[in-house]
């Protein structure tokens, strides 16, 4: 970039000086339209000519070049350490003995982020029959993400989500608003920590994408990770179903669908491929509670999972099994107990590219004891007892910078178990799903 441009960015950056110097160079004539920026940073003394009397505005500079006329300002007073052209050019500074440069990469220790969905989702099928949340439904749900830093190694981490559901009781719809995470994220050594209240994500989300209050460990070697987790699943928001009390025959209070529970992973990359198998067990999973029965049908279960994945230049094929082993579970020896789940998909959408776009597909075979809280946008939920199977079909754009677009249609069915039919939902569950999201 020429000087002359770089210096007029400068000013308009923050670097500032009161007065003008008289032509400070014999080829910077008054009229340049660079002119009153190059003069106010000679007057203050940030920028030198050339022993000629020059300041060659037309020459190429390189960062390290600006990083010296940087840490001129800082010194002269002309920029604070909280200037943005600080930050920008930290470590070149840092490689000068600038100290301040990495107070500054420190100063603004709380960062906002944060995503923008609007989605709609449209229910066909026998499932949803008798079902009083309606067929279809549109939300906008906004989440804001505060990162603070703690110290070289640890941040804090915290979100606030506000969801508005467009088919309220009234015009505008109902609103809610959930502190949902806040946790620590740093490293003791070679372990990787996460405490507090996060998402946790097991098994590609098959099992479990849901919020956990827990402590996470991670440690790498060679190319293989090692994971294990401990805790309790705390997802109430997402299951807005009340805890029934026997005792006082009366649904009491928002209860989640599992209690404490224990994970471990093994996993590694070789080249494109990359494996992982999972142990998790579940205290108190609550198998009534999409059938309308809360708490009446908990019991401790155990799953592992073993999984991998193949990229091929755009594209991606995943195969993962499933099974699980609850201790109680009405009518055990009649339901599956294992799963299955069969992915492909090619290239995708990415953030900082418009036009980027990408299409997937997946099929899947689970029994209600290989899950948990799923991942995917269909309606899995409907078949509470016997599990689910069905395919899933979807694409994504980017429509601009930080803005994708996505639409996906799923068709689930029961995982049916003859001589129960009374009691299990026959019926499909259809969902054809959109959403636009935003980052920011």
């Amino acid at each position: 970039m020429k000087k002359s441009l770089v210096f007029a960015m400068a000013m308009a950056l923050g670097v500032s000086a009161t007065a003008f110097a008289a032509n400070p160079f014999s080829d910077l004539p008054t009229g340049h339209w660079a002119y009153g920026a190059v003069a106010k940073l000679a007057a203050a003394g940030v920028v030198d000519g050339y022993p000629d009397g020059t300041f060659k505005g037309d020459k190429t500079m390189t960062r390290y070049e600006m990083a010296q006329i940087v840490a001129k300002a800082l010194a002269k007073g002309a920029i604070g350490a909280d200037d943005r052209l600080v930050s920008e050019f930290a470590d070149e500074l840092d490689n000068l003995g600038v100290r301040v440069a990495r107070l500054e990469k420190n100063a603004d220790n709380v960062k906002i982020t944060g995503t923008a969905r609007i989605s709609y989702a449209d229910k066909k099928g026998g499932a949803f029959k008798g079902d009083d949340s309606g067929n279809s439904q549109s939300q906008l749900r906004t989440r804001l993400w505060f990162t603070g830093e703690v110290n070289d190694n640890w941040h804090y981490l915290a979100m606030l989500q506000n969801r508005q559901y467009f088919q309220g009781k009234n015009e505008s719809g109902d609103s809610d608003t959930d502190f949902q995470r806040a946790y620590l994220s740093g490293n003791i050594g070679a372990v990787n920590i996460l405490a507090g209240r996060f998402d946790d994500y097991i098994a590609g989300g098959n099992l479990y994408d849901d919020f956990s209050d827990a402590v996470r460990a991670e440690v790498k070697f060679g190319q293989g990770y090692l994971s294990a987790a401990w805790g309790k699943m705390a997802n109430t928001d997402r299951y807005g179903w009340q805890k029934y009390d026997p005792a006082k025959g009366i649904f009491e209070k928002n209860d989640s669908v599992g209690d404490t529970y224990w994970n471990v992973a093994l996993g590694g990359n070789w080249g494109n491929l990359h494996g992982e198998a999972t142990y998790t067990k579940i205290n108190d999973q609550d198998f009534g509670a999409m059938a309308g029965n809360p708490g009446l049908d908990r019991y401790d279960n155990k799953v592992w999972t073993v999984g991998a994945d193949y990229t091929a230049g755009k594209w991606k094929a995943s195969a993962l099994y499933l099974k699980g082993d609850a201790d109680a579970h009405g009518a055990e020896d009649a339901f599956d107990d294992d799963g299955y789940v069969f992915g492909l998909s090619y290239a995708g959408a990415e953030n900082k590219k418009p036009g980027s776009w990408g299409l997937y597909a997946k099929y899947y075979d689970q029994s209600a004891v290989t899950v948990v809280s799923h991942t995917m946008n269909g309606d899995w939920y409907m078949f509470p007892y016997t599990g689910f199977k069905g395919y899933m079909v979807g694409g994504n754009l980017t429509l601009a910078k930080n803005m994708i677009a996505s639409v996906e249609y799923y068709d689930l069915k029961n995982k049916s178990a003859s001589g129960f039919e009374d009691f299990t939902n026959q019926g499909h569950a259809r969902t054809l799903w959109s959403e636009v999201n935003i980052t920011f």
